[in-house]
């Protein structure tokens, strides 16, 4: 499916565009080169997207950080709970340790965080972002040194996904020093333990990080069975471990060079295995124990491998230009062997109807005396193998025109992933609250698919500034091509095709942005762009479509800091895409259209120094307040959808998954030695199934308002011992109801550790 636009070979017009501008600037750009001489050596830091914070204030739109300062006040590796922090962005919880984060931004779906750009170190990050974003991955949180969101038009640059915003994990640098290490060992309840470790150095030429990250937990669970009187390897328990490896190399030219040049080697390993399943429990069951796992998941396990390479050239050739060309390979390769059916039924069928699945319903809870004997559970092998490569240059030039001030930013990347599926079915009786492996399935059986994808796209955009105004017009363009072919799964063979689909999408996406700063403390900012994302190769193929609007204010004085931002996204064409996590009833990788949808609230933060205010020597008494309000997030159009969380859509019904209110209040106090931070998150009621008026008990996601604490003592410039408790309160809450049954979040846990510094 092409763009609507009403141009042909648009992404070839955005290249002739952006050359054409490249060429008419060009003369102005070298004879300004001599001019400003306070401009020099200004260049763009590549990597990030937000800058420093001085940078933040004027972008025009809404942007946000957390520093390793930051990050280091609850030593958090859970990524829901990072970016509760921030306004606008939503979650939903799925395993209580977020290893498998579902994120939107302003009302964009969550599921596998398919609709918002998700990079590290300014590199896509999903192992295969065009053709499979919903894939398993995402990179360890408690391993960064930063973390970065983009919303609005000045997130355009950032594609593929333009609706919602863009996420940057920005990895451990290379430290400056010429020897620089840090060891963070912690332990928790329930067997947890997080480490991270790394250390470093540079010289005059340079520099290198070794830098390893492991965490674990026996989880929070109780199976109804142990596993050792089975015929499975597996433990009896509910946890995960997972082990990241990360190194860098770095050389850079001498500082007296006439050029300054810099390249980066960048490798990583991630393994992770978590005890994880898609097997919630009934409402009923829930009540009586959130933390109980049916039998039937006993041998639920995915096993994940992750490896980056990354190669980085940084090139100054004036004080004005700089140039970054960064060529990436990702290879992921994943098998979630869980339940997938019983006695024919599938699992969200069992769960919200056991009476009238009575006989599937007493197999998963291993229930002998109800009629199980002779049923047989199915379980998939959701075997996939992923791969991501391309080759990405950002130029950057800082010119004057007149009074006019210029920051062109011209960037241009190729793009091509993969995805390739050998699923199967084993299956497996129940014995004593056992299962037993009666017969094993041959890899291909149930799904024997390739789908790549190839994506060129670019960008063009330019921060111009004169007098109290900042103007940012900007335009993005992708030719994206994605071919999903089928082939024969009985017997299995990549010899026999048994058809292909294939998608096209050729768009432009221009965005506008404006900041007028009305004194030293207050600034005004708009904007408005176009926002897009691909479908895959199934279903109708219509990409989704929209037009995104904001506008609020910053005020920032040196005790204070807020940000208020309003945001309305009005959609043409919504669309959903059929994965595992969705709960069902619809082929995975098909795509539905639902048509014109309307978002729109108000995002707000909050920043206060209130020691620093008062003038209290020695202490730091830090406050925050961050609040996101969506009162609407609305189908305009009715439908009938084989997508679970829709189902049968009126107009006016709201859309699954997005609370009206989420507020995240901090307070912090440190005075010498000793230092104390609290957090308090509450989320308002939500539909897990899009609908209208009372929200039914069985498709709620309950309101819930959970407390962190934290608090460290420094010995000294080398040494600091800290602990936290998460969820003080231990409230019991259903965080989700997908894939199947109710879900719950993490219990109270407390944590323990130290942290030591050279």
């Amino acid at each position: 499916m092409t763009s609507t636009a009403n141009c042909q070979r648009p992404t070839l017009q955005f290249m002739i565009m952006t050359a054409t501008a490249v060429a008419f600037s060009l003369p102005a750009l070298l004879a300004a080169q001599d001019d400003d001489s306070a401009s020099a050596r200004q260049t763009l830091d590549r990597i990030t997207i937000t800058g420093d914070p001085d940078r933040i204030q004027d972008i025009p739109g809404s942007a946000q950080a957390l520093d390793r300062e930051q990050l280091d006040r609850f030593n958090y590796s859970d990524p829901h709970r990072v970016l509760r922090q921030m306004p606008g962005v939503n979650i939903q919880e799925e395993d209580g340790f977020g290893l498998f984060p579902n994120i939107g931004m302003r009302g964009t779906r969550v599921e596998r965080n398919t609709r918002i750009t998700v990079m590290e170190d300014g590199v896509l990050a999903a192992p295969a972002p065009y053709s499979a974003p919903a894939a398993y991955y995402f990179p360890p949180i408690g391993r960064m040194n930063r973390v970065e969101v983009r919303k609005g038009s000045s997130a355009i640059k950032y594609g593929p996904y333009t609706t919602g915003g863009a996420l940057n994990l920005i990895s451990t640098p290379i430290p400056d020093d010429e020897f620089a290490a840090r060891a963070d060992v912690s332990f928790g309840s329930n067997g947890g333990r997080r480490n991270h470790v790394w250390l470093g150095g540079s010289t005059t030429q340079w520099g290198w990080l070794i830098e390893g990250f492991t965490e674990g937990s026996d989880g929070f669970k109780q199976l109804d069975t142990s596993r050792g009187g089975s015929n499975n390897v597996a433990t009896d328990d509910t946890g995960f471990k997972r082990e990241n490896f990360l190194g860098k190399l770095r050389w850079n030219s001498h500082p007296d060079a006439d050029i300054y040049q810099e390249v980066e080697l960048k490798f990583g390993v991630n393994e992770t295995d978590a005890n994880e399943t898609y097997v919630g429990l009934t409402r009923e069951d829930f009540r009586r124990d959130p933390y109980r796992r049916y039998a039937g998941s006993q041998v639920d396990q995915i096993a994940t491998e992750h490896t980056q390479y990354q190669v980085s050239h940084y090139i100054a050739p004036t004080d004005r230009l700089d140039i970054t060309t960064t060529a990436y390979y990702n290879e992921f390769k994943r098998n979630w062997y869980k339940l997938q059916s019983v006695d024919g039924s599938s699992l969200g069928d069992i769960l919200q109807s056991p009476q009238e699945n009575e006989r599937a319903f007493n197999w998963i809870t291993g229930n002998r005396d109800g009629g199980a004997d002779g049923v047989i559970g199915r379980v998939r092998a959701n075997n996939r193998e992923y791969y991501s490569r391309g080759i990405q240059t950002e130029i950057g030039y800082l010119f004057n025109t007149g009074d006019v001030s210029h920051e062109l930013e011209v960037g241009l990347r190729y793009h091509e992933d993969e995805e390739d599926r050998r699923q199967w079915e084993d299956q497996y009786e129940m014995r004593n609250r056992d299962m037993f492996l009666v017969d094993r399935g041959q890899p291909g059986t149930q799904a024997n698919r390739e789908t790549n994808a190839r994506a060129l796209a670019g960008f063009i955009q330019n921060t111009m500034r004169i007098g109290n105004w900042t103007i940012v017009p900007g335009l993005r363009g992708e030719r994206i091509r994605i071919v999903q072919e089928d082939f024969q799964r009985n017997p299995p063979t990549r010899s026999v095709s048994e058809g292909k689909q294939r998608s096209n999408f050729d768009v432009l996406l221009p965005g506008l942005g404006v900041v007028y700063q009305v004194n030293r403390e207050l600034s005004l900012l708009a904007g408005v762009h176009r926002g897009f994302a691909p479908t895959g190769a199934g279903g109708d193929g219509e990409e989704e479509r929209s037009v995104n609007y904001e506008a609020g204010f910053r005020y920032q004085t040196p005790v204070f800091r807020s940000e208020v931002i309003g945001f309305f996204n009005d959609y043409s064409n919504l669309v959903g895409v059929c994965t595992e996590s969705s709960g069902g009833g619809c082929t995975v990788g098909d795509s539905f259209s639902g048509g014109e949808v309307e978002v729109g609230g108000v995002e707000a933060t909050a920043l206060y120094d209130l020691a620093a205010a008062r003038s209290w020597q020695g202490f730091s008494v830090p406050l925050s307040l961050v609040y996101t309000w969506t009162p609407l997030a609305d189908f305009r159009e009715a439908g009938s959808f084989d997508y679970a969380p829709w189902g049968e859509v009126d107009s006016g019904d709201r859309l699954p998954q997005i609370p009206e209110h989420q507020i995240t209040a901090s307070a912090g106090v440190s005075h010498g030695p000793w230092s104390g931070n609290v957090t308090a998150n509450f989320v308002s009621a939500a539909r897990a199934t899009a609908g209208s008026g009372r929200i039914p008990s069985d498709d709620k996601l309950e309101s819930r308002l959970l407390l962190d604490v934290g608090g460290s003592y420094t010995f000294n410039q080398y040494v600091e011992v800290f602990g936290s408790v998460e969820n003080v309160t231990d409230q019991e809450y259903i965080a989700g109801w997908r894939p199947a049954g109710a879900r719950p979040g993490l219990p109270r846990t407390y944590w323990a550790g130290i942290r030591m510094k050279y």
